[in-house]
């Protein structure tokens, strides 16, 4: 029998905590956008304290224990991406920040697309969001939000902002 993602479901086990972005996928309006908001705070701490390999190193490790915690927290809910789990939505969008520009501008476009992305599922996402299972399916398509994310504001950095 399936299990209720509550407080009490979350707080059980380091995981799930860490799958629900430490309670932001409770949000009964929107959690992948609340998820996504937290990725923020982890940004503006994590980016000026490590160098650029070491957060590149983070996000990759980052990204192979969300395969795990998603994947345990969707079989104990009996829901493979259960919307609540939201750290996909961190992870990606931490690749995001690491990637634009600096600057708010940068930081709320990237921000828009990226919830626009992962909201509407357009072509490839859509299909590795239907078609891988599991953990992996859970990040991975979040993970091409964020590739689709950073190709549009490199055409729009290119094309309509030239230096």
């Amino acid at each position: 029998m399936p299990h209720v993602a509550d407080a009490r479901f979350v707080l059980s086990d380091a995981g799930h905590l860490l799958a629900f972005g430490f309670g932001a996928g409770l949000s009964r309006r929107a959690p992948g956008t609340v998820g996504t908001l937290v990725a923020f705070p982890f940004f503006w701490l994590l980016h000026p304290r490590l160098s650029d390999a070491e957060f590149v190193v983070a996000l990759v490790l980052m990204f192979v224990l969300g395969v795990w915690v998603c994947d345990r927290a969707g079989r104990a809910l009996g829901v493979a991406d259960h919307g609540g789990m939201v750290w996909d939505e961190i992870v990606a969008f931490l690749v995001v920040l690491f990637l634009v520009p600096p600057g708010a501008l940068w930081q709320i476009s990237g921000f828009l697309l990226f919830r626009a992305f992962d909201i509407l599922k357009p072509g490839p996402i859509r299909y590795f969001d239907r078609t891988l299972e599991g953990g992996f399916g859970v990040m991975f398509d979040d993970l091409v939000a964020a590739f689709f994310t950073l190709l549009v504001l490199a055409v729009w950095k290119t094309v309509v902002l030239p230096t």
